[in-house]
């Protein structure tokens, strides 16, 4: 996983001003400025073919022109240059929503190609004109001592973003200082969720993440087309190419602006190579601590967090949460499964006063995985990275497949992503809303390595549960003793808020991790979802 800055990524985002070059000569002018390349035929179907035979050739990185200027321009540089608001394209429609550009940076230094799409084939609906859109340093606002000031003419986008509506209440959210979901670096892309913030983001695919002796790919989407909106539409379709040492893939996103954004998106993949882990649908979030795991003055902060937990949703419709943990090294779980209904890295503690931070991380957005088609066998891996700080991307999330990924490999997929507040889908369980860990026993009591653990359920089933009955705690540890269980409602925490107390220990010798699995029912029936626990012995 890249090291990105993820503070200074996302306050770039949040205060962004919202093949060879085609000669200028040759170029059309476009209603926003911008200037357009010579016209080629375009479609879905051809973009498909494109990448299938990408893969049979070897694979060739974009050349990067004035990497010594492009060096120059950090994080600090970079977010000082904006892209000019009446230069977006739509900026005047068709649709509601313009579109702005990133400028190339340090950190984002690969070519990315930007084409404008029009229907002009009658008669041929599959059948566009594509042209590209060239780069001019003028659509950008930046310092006169900026770096940037120094780029050649063969400099190239970064990546884009999509403005808030251009026809909406202005007073509420000016479409010229906020964007509503970005594409930047490599194939990631972000999105905001009800509380208007970027936090969590996706990736086009993830190639040997964590992988023993195999060093982790990063693909990179060279290419975006943009279908111009429909007038009346809250939906933007764009397409990308995605090329990279051991994969192509042509994607196509219908990206909808709801109470937060809904993402269908559509992938035809082909693999140059053997994969050792072929990660679908990849989610990378940001955990450093919570109430449950905060060492003593290692920050001020009640919690730091994007995400809280991974929620799964299995082909066998059970409902998991798995909260996140920091581990000391490199940690990967694989939850296997048959054709998942879903998956998400989640973010549910939704109170400033657990953060007490102005970047106010109780509005980050949750990221759920909607699989459109089985998927068959394979596993959710979730990958835990050590961090000290809150700086860097430290989590991931993807679908595995069982079968391996070899060279001459295609996948086709088609999978829809919710960047919201919480799970999109009801269950009607209670929902796990805490996990707490201290030392075991009572006070005077306290034996020598063993761990009470206090773990919360919450409306759902529970709101019904007949007066004077106990739910059951069906609990299960992987080793370990388990003592004093007890099931109790939460003090002054309402008839529906229950919490299960249990002591873990004394544990045996050994260093390895302890699974630990837990759910409330009332005779057969099921009232919770199902808390596991991965707890690491210090």
């Amino acid at each position: 996983m890249p090291e990105f800055n993820r503070r200074q990524f996302l306050g770039l985002l949040a205060t962004a001003a919202a093949s060879a070059a085609i000669p200028w000569s040759n170029a059309l002018a476009a209603d926003a400025g911008l200037a357009l390349g010579a016209a080629n035929t375009f479609s879905w179907d051809g973009l498909i073919g494109e990448a299938q035979l990408l893969a049979q050739q070897p694979f060739q990185p974009a050349p990067q022109p004035d990497s010594a200027i492009l060096q120059q321009i950090d994080w600090e540089a970079h977010g000082k240059i904006h892209f000019k608001s009446e230069d977006a394209l739509f900026a005047n429609g068709p649709g509601q929503y313009p579109l702005a550009f990133f400028h190339p940076g340090r950190f984002f230094q690969s070519p990315v190609q930007m084409y404008r799409l029009d229907h002009a084939l009658e008669g041929s609906p599959s059948q566009m004109i594509a042209r590209e859109i060239l780069f001019d340093k003028r659509h950008f606002d930046m310092p006169a001592d900026s770096p940037a000031q120094h780029l050649g003419a063969q400099t190239h986008y970064a990546g884009f973003r999509i403005q808030e509506s251009r026809l909406g209440d202005q007073s509420r959210l000016n479409w010229q200082n906020n964007d509503w979901a970005a594409f930047l670096g490599a194939s990631y892309f972000r999105a905001i969720g009800d509380d208007y913030q970027y936090g969590i983001s996706a990736r086009g695919i993830a190639i040997n993440a964590v992988e023993p002796d195999q060093p982790e790919e990063f693909p990179a989407f060279t290419r975006f087309y943009f279908d111009p909106p429909k007038d009346g539409s809250n939906t933007v379709i764009v397409y990308a190419l995605l090329d990279g040492p051991s994969v192509t893939g042509a994607y196509r996103f219908a990206i909808t602006r709801t109470v937060g954004v809904v993402m269908d998106i559509d992938a035809n993949l082909f693999l140059r190579r053997d994969v050792a882990r072929f990660g679908i649908a990849p989610a990378t979030s940001m955990y450093w601590f919570s109430e449950k795991d905060k060492e003593f003055q290692i920050d001020w902060r009640p919690e730091v967090h994007d995400s809280d937990g991974l929620a799964l949703w299995t082909g066998a419709n059970e409902h998991i949460w798995r909260p996140l943990i920091n581990p000391g090294g490199i940690n990967v779980s694989a939850f296997a499964d048959h054709n998942p209904r879903g998956f998400g890295l989640m973010q549910r503690e939704r109170h400033f006063d657990r953060y007490l931070d102005a970047v106010h991380y109780e509005r980050r957005p949750s990221l759920w995985i909607e699989p459109l088609e089985d998927w068959g066998d394979g596993s959710v891996q979730l990958v835990e990275l050590h961090t000290e700080e809150e700086l860097y991307d430290n989590i991931v999330a993807m679908w595995v497949p069982h079968a391996k990924a070899t060279a001459g490999s295609s996948y086709r997929l088609h999978y829809r992503l919710h960047w919201m507040a919480e799970e999109p889908f009801k269950t009607g369980l209670a929902r796990c809303v805490a996990t707490r860990i201290g030392r075991g026993g009572e006070p005077a009591k306290r034996p020598p390595n063993v761990h009470k653990f206090e773990v919360e359920f919450r409306g759902g089933a529970l709101d019904q549960l007949p007066a004077g009955t106990i739910p059951e705690a069906v609990l299960t540890v992987s080793r370990g003793a388990i003592s004093n269980v007890a099931t109790e409602t939460v003090p002054n925490g309402g008839p529906e808020h229950w919490r299960t107390l249990f002591d873990l220990g004394p544990l045996e010798k050994g260093t390895d991790p302890v699974e630990i699995r837990l759910f409330l029912r009332n005779g057969g029936q099921t009232l919770s979802e199902t808390w596991l626990y991965q707890y690491h012995p210090a």
